[in-house]
C-alpha cells in the first residue's frame, strides 16, 4: 500500500481549514492535492482529531495482521485436510 506524503496532523489541518470556510478548490491548489483526495480524506477523517486518526491507523494495521494470520491458518488447514484425504485413500 502506498504511503501518504501527508501526516495525520496535516490531513486534519486541511480538513479544519475547509470547515473554517476556505473553498475546496483553493485548498486543493494550495496543498497540491486533487479534489478526489480531499473528499476521500473528508470521508475517512471527517470530524476526527489527530489522536483518533493515530488510533485508526493502529486498528487498521492490527486488522491487516489478523487477516493475514487467518489466511495463513486457512491455507494450513486446507493442506492438512488434503493430506488426510490422500492418506485415507492410500
Amino acid at each position: 500500500m502506498r504511503r501518504s506524503r501527508f501526516t495525520e496532523e496535516q490531513i486534519i489541518g486541511v480538513l479544519k481549514e475547509a470547515l473554517a470556510g476556505t473553498p475546496t478548490g483553493e485548498l486543493c491548489r494550495r496543498h497540491g492535492i486533487s479534489r478526489q483526495t480531499f473528499y476521500g480524506w473528508k470521508q475517512k477523517y471527517g470530524g476526527m482529531e489527530v489522536s483518533e486518526t493515530r488510533r485508526l491507523k493502529q486498528v487498521e494495521e492490527e486488522n491487516r495482521r489478523l487477516k493475514k494470520a487467518v489466511a495463513d491458518l486457512t491455507l494450513d488447514k486446507q493442506i492438512l485436510e488434503d493430506a488426510l484425504r490422500a492418506a485415507k485413500n492410500f
